[in-house]
């Protein structure tokens, strides 16, 4: 409803020998649930037939008992999505299934692809169609049709020929891989299940499971796990590390772990850093706009010494419907999706905390509901540096004329979002908060400098309008035929 940054996808993988693989599954994407609300999709194997179920909407939404009854096998991969190439329909919801040279595959994508165009052009030349207007059924049919004589060597046709970010899980009939991109810009990890094995965008999925944290999957690497077991490929040469630093501030899981530490202190430690650079002293109480900057407010709150309280309560459903809000709810918009506690609010100079400012819409809705619920002051606090380019790799921010702090000052945008003071954690303070090095992070979208090229600009319907892309609004199936 409000423009904000959108969550990327999630995949997920298991292998898992007489276990109910599809159920384990449905459980591991609802842990990701919070990387993509769009639609799901599951597909499963039995060693000699790969089915699948995909439809929009969470993920309880899509599958029920029935469902997971039918959907059979010892190999299963699943998927969460928010739309950041191809438009939100059923059609483009994931896993894709196709066929090549190699076999019949189904693949999950987590990130973004930005030569895509390219290399659709180039695989259409040589006879191959397409459905839908996704740079992962690119990314599906350029593995379904690579060429080597193993999985090793396909893998590196691929990676050479792809050029952006990916996290993927693979599903053939007798394997699942699961595969990062050289430069590591989306989260994957591996975790093992009795006699079997999990991999999924965050370890938070492994919890739930009750499976054990064994590593992430590095970049460049695809994991292949068969009936004979679990192998580590690395089918080309290391490259620069570029690993997206928005999965610390606002996109992971608080209970995930991201190189070996745990999300939740390393927020607390942005909040720590932002009341260093930009503290508050007149400040009454500290409050986070929930969730994602909770912890931040946390940690400024014991940095200052201000009291932290609670002075928004947010609706976490609300958004997570197909029921779309008429015109007068649309007005109240943000009132949707926060409450103030007024009690709370009343007469303070209120410093609140949040990850990042990319359009200022919201923000200054924000403000103006603190400000009508009787607070005083209220003095902006920004975990993240302005936003000043649009993201290539998998977060829909929008053009560069749409992110305010490409367009506006620091005064600029204090006076445009209504606030008493503003300030903006610095680049500096984000690297110690998350004991990161800026050299193996992407910070693309605060400082210009892309890991890779990019285009000036990208339309994530770009290939749409001639992908003959299917105009249905029903699940796709591919299961057994049920018994009567």
């Amino acid at each position: 409803m409000l423009p904000s940054l959108r969550e990327a996808c999630g995949v997920f993988g298991v292998y898992a020998p007489g276990e109910d693989v599809a159920r384990i599954t449905f459980f591991g994407l609802y842990a990701l649930q919070h990387r993509g609300q769009e639609s799901a999709g599951i597909a499963t194997s039995n060693s000699r037939t790969l089915y699948l179920k995909t439809g929009m909407g969470l993920v309880s939404q899509v599958f029920d008992e029935d469902d997971l009854s039918y959907l059979p096998g010892k190999f299963a991969i699943g998927h969460t999505r928010y739309s950041t190439t191809g438009s939100s329909n059923a059609c483009n919801a994931q896993p894709y299934r196709v066929s090549g040279p190699n076999g019949e595959l189904a693949l999950g994508h987590n990130g973004n692809i930005v030569n895509a165009a390219e290399v659709r052009d180039e695989l259409e030349r040589s006879g191959v169609s397409f459905t839908t207007g996704s740079d992962s059924e690119v990314i599906a049919q350029l593995l379904a049709h690579a060429p080597g004589l193993d999985w090793k060597e396909r893998w590196a046709h691929v990676m050479r020929k792809l050029n952006g970010a990916y996290s993927l899980a693979v599903i053939t009939p007798d394997a699942i891989m699961m595969a990062r991109d050289p430069m590591g810009n989306r989260p994957l990890c591996l975790g093992k299940l009795d006699a079997g094995w999990v991999a999924a965008s965050e370890s938070c999925a492994f919890d739930h499971l009750g499976a054990t944290f064994i590593r992430e999957i590095e970049p460049g690497e695809v994991i292949y796990i068969d009936a004979e077991g679990l192998q580590s490929l690395k089918p080309i040469e290391e490259q620069r590390k570029a690993f997206c630093v928005f999965e610390y501030t606002y996109f992971s899981r608080p209970d995930s772990l991201i190189d070996g530490k745990l999300v939740y202190p390393l927020r607390m430690n942005l909040g720590r850093e932002l009341a260093k650079e930009h503290p508050a002293p007149d400040g009454d109480i500290v409050i986070g706009v929930p969730d994602s900057a909770t912890a931040a407010a946390i940690g400024y709150s014991q940095a200052s010494g201000l009291p932290f309280v609670e002075g928004l309560v947010k609706n976490r459903y609300v958004g997570r419907t197909f029921i779309q809000p008429d015109q007068r709810l649309r007005e109240i918009g943000v009132h949707l999706k926060f409450n103030p506690l007024r009690e709370m609010l009343q007469d303070k100079r209120v410093v609140l905390v949040d990850d990042s400012i990319v359009r200022g819409t919201t923000t200054a809705r924000v403000i103006q509901m603190l400000r009508k619920a009787g607070a005083r002051e209220v003095h902006m606090r920004i975990t993240f540096p302005p936003i000043t380019h649009p993201c290539f790799y998998g977060i829909d921010m929008g053009t560069r004329w749409e992110l305010i702090a490409a367009q506006k000052s620091v005064a600029e945008i204090q006076e445009h979002i209504g606030v008493d003071t503003l300030g903006y954690l610095s680049a500096e303070g984000l690297m110690n908060a998350v004991t990161a090095t800026k050299d193996r992070l992407c910070t693309a979208c605060f400082t210009g400098e892309y890991p890779g090229p990019v285009p000036l600009q990208m339309d994530k319907l770009a290939m749409e309008s001639d992908a003959g892309a299917l105009d249905r609004h029903e699940v796709e199936y591919t299961l057994p035929r049920r018994r009567l």
